[in-house]
């Protein structure tokens, strides 16, 4: 009897034993993969700003924005705003992003300060309302291009393009950075970290110098 006993209890503890381990394993195996699709959306969004920054300094002589004059008209940016921002957000846009695009909150370029970041500040804003130099695109789902259904549309802010100093050993850095959510695949995630989670990426590259007589304001054949 006694035997038997002993088996029951051994028996006992392994259920014991089981029922507070496989939580702790559920936990451990849900966080490795919420981690992982972090990760791939932290990826994404680094690899899109490297994108659109690098399409941007390429095209300091780019001139202001222009929009097309047709009954629906694609999105496009105005003259108060430079070509090359327009570029740099549709480069992401073509580029493509492994993360979903309802996430997305905007795409902002602007003029780096000596930090990277905009205006006098030394963290990237919600927007570019009172920042100088600073451009602001959001997702439009509803366009239809080409490469298929969405694309970033203008939104807000300014930035005159005949100021941009592209001259050698002096060039100006322009700045573009990517606002996101990131929504947490399991209920346990959200109620621990209290909901989605906001990223923001950002790159900063000097504009590739133009020729020393059209490379900045005052230059006899200055870009515009």
């Amino acid at each position: 009897m006694r035997f038997f006993t002993r088996r029951r209890e051994d028996r006992g503890a392994v259920a014991v034993e089981f029922a507070l381990t496989v939580p702790i394993l559920l936990l451990f195996f849900l966080g490795t993969i919420e981690l992982g699709l972090y990760m791939k959306d932290n990826i994404s969004m680094s690899s899109s700003v490297r994108a659109g920054a690098r399409s941007a300094a390429a095209a300091a002589d780019a001139g202001p924005g222009t929009c097309e004059a047709s009954a629906s008209p694609p999105p496009c940016s105005p003259a108060s705003v430079p070509g090359f921002a327009q570029a740099a957000a549709d480069t992401m846009q073509t580029a493509g992003m492994a993360m979903n695009s309802n996430d997305i909150q905007w795409v902002m370029v602007y003029k780096a300060n000596g930090a990277g970041y905009p205006g006098s500040g030394s963290t990237i804003p919600a927007s570019c309302s009172g920042v100088s130099n600073c451009v602001m695109y959001v997702w439009d789902a509803g366009v239809v291009t080409a490469n298929g259904t969405g694309r970033f549309r203008y939104s807000s802010g300014s930035w005159a393009s005949a100021s941009v100093n592209a001259c050698l050993n002096e060039t100006d850095a322009v700045g573009v950075a990517l606002r996101a959510n990131h929504n947490w695949m399991t209920g346990l995630m959200n109620s621990v970290l209290g909901g989605a989670k906001t990223m923001t990426e950002r790159t900063v590259m000097k504009f590739e110098p133009l020729e020393q007589d059209r490379c900045k304001p005052g230059t006899p054949n200055a870009h515009n």
